[in-house]
């Protein structure tokens, strides 16, 4: 900091020699031409900003109807400003993108009030996941064919092909930032030579007025969209192996879910595919340190000849002595995420079993297990953060000469930046290394069920000669000679004792379990309600209509047939009332109903009832 301190304090004496000379150098008439048109181009600039931010900003305003006024548009009006309110930087033209003044609307609302989320406006196609994640897919289902086939370079390619304008684009405003970081420390040795009375020709101050700013002009704006573009990259990549990992978690095949938890699938989400995102920032600092330095160099030989041979021996050490410890660094960050990963398992399998904890006076017992984990992944944390401290804690000796001074200053950073970017590097390559061992996990069987269309045949369920097997490893197949035909409309209940199959064969006619022989045929749509409601966290009403659009009469009509109404009269908001993640403290039969209502509009049910040793199986409500 103090060599950037003093550098910038370097600069800011040789622009007031340079004001004060030119002052001295040049007549009255030329000073007040020049003022006046420095003065004429801000003020441009200013009224462009103000007049059309002014603009932009009174098109968006919100309008909210009069209390207890009439609402009846509302719905309508509502859905087509969310059709509207897209991104102005889709359509903004080229000087809007410069200067970021697509941002004027948005800032003009936050400056009236505070912002909600309607009033940020949508991605575009390119940024929204729902855009990117198809061409993603399909490039990395070119590539690897089944998802068995993954590896860490196939999937790399992928996520470049997803990005890969913006890494181009990038890479080219990384090159404009380097070069116009390194005008000043070029020009500073002329300068100093022109503050001596050295002209090489004339107007050679305001010659290297220009350029100077000219340079700082590009290097700000340029450093602007370079850091604005990196967010885009690392905001799409991110969203893409998201989606891809929770659509992964969806086909899992049971004996894949046995060896990975809920708590390892969370954490491939928010760790892995976080750091590979922001893995964005450093993607150009592997390349960009070695143009860094030879540029520096060739500054430092021009300025100081032979000497400069010190500086690129002790540069080449550095960089070497960071190859080992970029080694250990990756080992390190490997036992860390085991670590976290058995952490987040017991953790989330307490939260998950918290009553029986509490009943049973266990808090403090699993507290310690859960402190003996978190001991063993600080353990490996701090390993790893000693290595980086040791690749991070290496001085940089400054010149005596202005311009090799700012030099090293330059130069300092691609060199106090690589132990950072190597330590990324290993951080995203082990990342990466966990989402495809994840990927490559077996998926359910996608030939287990025979669909036939809704009304196509009277027969609703169909077996065949069934053998079903959870594990196919072993002998012994779970289900066997299974034959079973239900009608349309029938009402069927299996019963059986506990651990004779009654799960196992509903989820036989899930398509859950291997089949080894036989056939299932499945006639329309079905829907599953376990003994175990799964209830998201929001009103009762939404998790009814999960994101389908609300019909009052039959809306009504499902509340009668779930006999939810008088549960509803008892809630103090009715179907407003918000239903906790885990949802205990509501009544179980109430939640199951709530799990009915929104399966009722499918044409096959199946429910899985603890009553007893029967299993309920109910066809076409």
């Amino acid at each position: 900091m103090e060599l950037v301190d003093s550098s910038n304090h370097g600069m800011s004496i040789l622009f007031s020699h340079y004001y004060s000379s030119l002052m001295y150098s040049v007549s009255l008439p030329v000073q007040n031409l020049v003022s006046d048109i420095v003065s004429v181009v801000s003020g441009l600039f200013f009224c462009y900003v103000g007049f059309f931010g002014k603009n932009e900003g009174e098109d968006t305003l919100l309008e909210e109807p009069l209390l207890n006024g009439d609402s009846s548009n509302e719905a309508e009006s509502n859905k087509s400003k969310g059709d509207e309110n897209v991104t102005p930087y889709l359509n903004a033209g080229f000087f809007s993108i410069l200067t970021f003044s697509w941002m004027g609307p948005l800032i003009t609302i936050g400056n009236k009030k505070t912002l909600d989320l309607e009033d940020v406006p949508q991605l575009g196609p390119s940024d929204s996941v729902f855009g990117a994640f198809p061409n993603f897919k399909n490039k990395l289902e070119a590539e690897c064919g089944t998802s068995n086939g993954v590896t860490t370079l196939k999937l790399t390619k992928a996520l470049i092909f997803l990005v890969w304008k913006e890494v181009l684009l990038t890479a080219f405003l990384a090159i404009m930032n380097t070069l116009a970081s390194y005008v000043g420390p070029y020009f500073i040795d002329t300068s100093v030579q022109y503050l001596n009375g050295r002209r090489s020709y004339k107007n050679e101050g305001y010659v290297l007025v220009s350029v100077f700013f000219a340079a700082k002009l590009v290097e700000c704006l340029a450093q602007r969209h370079w850091t604005f573009r990196l967010q885009q990259v690392g905001i799409r990549v991110r969203s893409v192996l998201i989606l891809m990992i929770y659509n992964k978690g969806l086909t899992l095949s049971c004996q894949s879910k046995q060896g990975h938890t809920s708590g390892e699938i969370i954490n491939f989400m928010t760790v892995d595919a976080d750091r590979i995102g922001d893995f964005s920032w450093y993607m150009h600092e592997t390349w960009m340190v070695l143009v860094q330095i030879v540029i520096a160099l060739l500054i430092l030989y021009r300025n100081v000849g032979l000497a400069s041979i010190a500086a690129l021996v002790a540069t080449v050490f550095v960089m070497l002595a960071n190859v080992p410890l970029g080694k250990l660094q990756k080992k390190f960050q490997g036992k860390i995420m085991e670590s976290k990963d058995k952490r987040m398992k017991a953790t989330s399998e307490i939260l998950r079993n918290m009553m029986i904890l509490k009943l049973q006076g266990w808090e403090m017992k699993f507290l310690a297990k859960i402190m003996e984990i978190r001991k063993t992944e600080a353990g490996w944390l701090i390993k790893y953060v000693y290595t980086s401290a040791m690749t991070e804690g290496i001085p940089l000796e400054s010149g005596k000469i202005l311009s090799a001074f700012a030099t090293f200053r330059i130069l300092q950073e691609p060199i106090y930046s690589l132990p950072e970017t190597i330590s990324m590097v290993t951080q995203t390559k082990v990342s990466l290394d966990r989402i495809v061992s994840f990927l490559c996990l077996d998926d359910l069987q996608s030939d287990v069920i025979e669909r036939l269309p809704r009304g196509s045949s009277d027969i609703a369920i169909e077996i065949i000669d069934g053998k079903f097997c959870w594990d196919l490893s072993s002998s012994s197949a779970t289900l066997e000679d299974i034959n079973l035909k239900v009608q349309q409309g029938m009402r069927v209940a299996v019963c059986g004792t506990v651990g004779s199959g009654k799960s196992s064969l509903l989820s036989c006619i899930l398509g859950e379990v291997p089949k080894i022989s036989g056939t299932v045929k499945l006639c329309g749509t079905k829907a599953y309600v376990v003994q175990s409601p799964w209830i998201q966290s929001g009103k009762i009403e939404e998790n009814i209509l999960f994101g389908r659009e609300m019909e009052r009469e039959k809306y009504e009509k499902v509340l009668e047939a779930c006999s939810l109404k008088k549960d509803l009269e008892i809630l103090p908001f009715g179907d407003q009332t918000v239903i906790g993640c885990s949802g205990r403290s509501h009544d179980p039969t109430c939640l199951r109903n709530v799990c009915w209502d929104f399966w009722i509009q499918k044409q096959l049910y199946m429910l899985l009832i603890k009553w007893s040793s029967y299993l309920l199986l109910i066809l076409s409500w």
